[in-house]
């Protein structure tokens, strides 16, 4: 029987909308939503309902309640928290008040829009699905992306409670740790440099400028790795979502199962690794250097 499924982040081009053109493709009753309904004429055009919905605005969450309610006669089977957004940096140059903003949209939020999407999902008729993206930034600290990472796994705990709070009133949860994935999602990160025309960078007067070209190589992910195209991950997500009992944890993307594997090797290991990876090796050659000519 077809679910009623509702995504937020679904703006064009990013991983929500591809979440919902593969839950419409697989029979599902979508409701996508996002900020700015104009950014989802794509979904429109293939008939999939969409809602205005600002994860960041009670009031605006409440009315999505509202509107799905009326659509769905009241209940609500699978509810994927999908919005969010990147924030690239140093955690040594970040904004305290960005870093605040980004804490707000990746996981205060989910809660928030959770809370209220309870009564519906507590109504489904099968019992429910709760779905977190929590990325797999969320096991594997990378530097350069702290901000996001920190946001993720504090989402992922989150995930983890929420798993066992909920089990009681039949809604499952499911921790979705998305690896590598062709999207604009970088293209919305933020830095602490300037961000004109999507390019990330570093603030001038930051202590990492010496390795600044692969560091912000880095930053904005252009880098040698597997991205797996956005339409595969989701049709493979929502094939695991559409599972009797669903993973705990689904482990989709490029890299993923690697990222996955990475949280069982020695640290340093890893930390050499990605030291090479994100050009911290040539910040630390620089400061040492430094070091050097005024000990002469």
């Amino acid at each position: 029987m077809p679910r009623n499924v509702l995504i937020t982040g679904c703006s064009d081009g990013g991983l929500g909308a591809a979440l919902a053109v593969a839950f419409h493709k697989n029979g599902d009753r979508v409701i996508a939503t996002a900020r700015n309904t104009t950014k989802m004429a794509s979904l429109t055009a293939i008939g999939i309902d969409t809602l205005q919905l600002d994860v960041l605005s009670e009031d605006s969450i409440k009315a999505a309640v509202q509107a799905t309610s009326k659509m769905t006669d009241n209940s609500l089977d699978v509810l994927v928290n999908n919005a969010g957004q990147g924030y690239s940096t140093p955690l040594m140059d970040a904004s305290i008040p960005a870093l605040s903003q980004l804490f707000e949209l990746n996981t205060i939020s989910v809660v928030r829009v959770t809370q209220l999407f309870f009564p519906l999902l507590r109504n489904a008729r099968d019992g429910a699905l709760l779905v977190n993206n929590t990325s797999c930034a969320s096991v594997m600290p990378v530097p350069l992306q702290g901000p996001y990472s920190g946001t993720k796994a504090a989402l992922a705990s989150f995930s983890g409670v929420l798993r066992q709070e909920l089990q009681p009133f039949n809604i499952k949860v499911v921790d979705l740790k998305t690896g590598m994935v062709k999207s604009n999602f970088f293209a919305n990160a933020s830095s602490s440099g300037d961000s004109a025309e999507g390019i990330l960078r570093l603030p001038e007067d930051s202590l990492y400028l010496p390795g600044r070209e692969k560091v912000e190589k880095f930053m904005r992910s252009d880098i040698n790795v597997p991205q797996m195209p956005a339409d595969e991950w989701a049709a493979k997500v929502v094939q695991d979502l559409s599972k009797k009992s669903p993973p705990v944890h689904v482990w989709r993307g490029g890299n993923a199962f690697q990222m996955w594997l990475s949280s069982f090797l020695p640290v340093g290991m890893l930390d050499s690794t990605l030291k090479k990876m994100t050009g911290l090796d040539i910040v630390e050659q620089s400061y040492r250097s430094s070091r050097a000519e005024k000990t002469k």
